[in-house]
C-alpha cells in the first residue's frame, strides 16, 4: 500500500513538474510572432531604455529567424543594448561576432566604432568620471584594446561617419598611454630602477610623440642619466627638454601644476 501511494505521488508530482513547464512556456508572449514584429518591439524597448527587455527580444529573433535580415540587424542592436547596460564582455562579443558573420555589410563600421567605444569607457571607468584619476594610473589594456579597435575602423572605413570621433578618441588615447609609461618610469626612478625608467620613456617618446606626457618623461630621463652617470645622454635629454618645452616647468623647478589633460572625456 505504501508502495502504491509513493508511486502515485511520484507520478502526480511528475505531473505537476511538466504542468508547471507547460504552462511557462504558454506565457511567452512572443510565440506566433514574426520576425518583423519581434524585431519593432525590441527597438521599442531599446528606445524606451528597456534594455534587458530589448535583449531578451533581440535574442529570441535571432534565434527563431537565424538568416533573415532582421536578424543581422538584431545581432548590432543587441551589442548596443549591452553596451548601454554596461555588459561590456557581452557588448564587445556581440561586435566580434557581427564583424566575423558580416565583415561586408553596410554597418560593419558602426561595430567597430561600438566595439571601440566600449572598450574605451571601460577604460575611463567610474571611478575616472567621478573622480580626479589619471588615466595613467589605469591598467592600459582596455586603452589599447580601444585602440586598436578605432584604429581598424579609420583604416577600413575612412569615409564613415564615425571615424572622425574615432581619430579623436585615438589622439586622447594616444595621451593616455604615453602618460601610462611615464606613470610607470616615474614609479621606477623613486625606487632608484633608473635603467628600467629609461627604458619606459624611451618607449613612449618612440610610439606616443606627442603625448603631453612626454615633457615630464624628459625630466625622467634627464634625471636618471644623471643618476646612471650617463652625462652626454643627460645632456643630449636635457637639449631635447629644453628645446621642446623651453618653458617647462621642470627646467623651472616648479612641478605643481600637473596637466590634466585628459578632463576631456570627463
Amino acid at each position: 500500500m505504501n508502495r502504491s501511494l509513493a508511486l502515485i505521488l511520484t507520478l502526480i508530482t511528475a505531473l505537476l513538474l511538466g504542468g508547471c513547464g507547460f504552462l511557462g512556456d504558454a506565457k511567452d508572449e512572443t510565440i506566433g510572432w514574426s520576425a518583423q514584429q519581434l524585431y519593432n518591439e525590441a527597438k521599442t524597448a531599446m528606445n524606451d531604455g528597456k534594455y534587458d527587455q530589448a535583449i531578451k527580444y533581440f535574442e529570441k529573433l535571432e534565434a527563431r529567424f537565424p538568416y533573415g535580415r532582421f536578424a543581422q540587424q538584431a545581432q548590432i542592436e543587441v551589442a548596443y543594448s549591452y553596451f548601454k547596460q554596461g555588459e561590456v564582455e557581452s557588448a564587445i562579443a556581440a561586435c566580434d561576432r557581427f564583424i566575423k558573420l558580416y565583415p561586408n555589410h553596410s554597418n560593419v563600421d558602426y561595430a567597430y566604432y561600438l566595439k571601440g567605444l566600449t572598450h574605451f569607457n571601460q577604460d575611463i571607468g567610474i571611478v575616472g568620471r567621478l573622480g580626479d584619476q589619471d588615466p595613467s594610473e589605469r591598467d592600459p589594456k582596455a586603452a589599447r584594446d580601444s585602440f586598436d579597435a578605432f584604429k581598424e575602423l579609420a583604416a577600413r572605413y575612412p569615409d564613415s561617419k564615425y571615424a572622425p570621433d574615432s581619430i579623436v578618441r585615438m589622439r586622447y588615447l594616444i595621451n593616455a598611454l604615453g602618460a601610462h609609461e611615464v606613470h610607470v618610469a616615474r614609479y621606477y626612478v623613486k625606487r632608484e630602477a633608473y635603467v628600467a625608467a629609461t627604458t619606459r620613456v624611451q618607449y613612449a617618446l618612440a610610439n606616443f610623440p606627442t603625448a603631453p606626457s612626454n615633457e615630464e618623461g624628459l625630466y625622467l630621463l634627464v634625471k636618471s642619466y644623471d643618476a646612471l652617470g650617463l652625462a652626454d645622454l643627460r645632456d643630449d635629454a636635457d637639449r631635447v627638454l629644453r628645446k621642446n618645452f623651453p618653458d617647462s616647468a621642470y627646467i623651472k623647478g616648479t612641478t605643481d601644476a600637473k596637466s590634466q589633460w585628459w578632463k576631456l572625456w570627463k
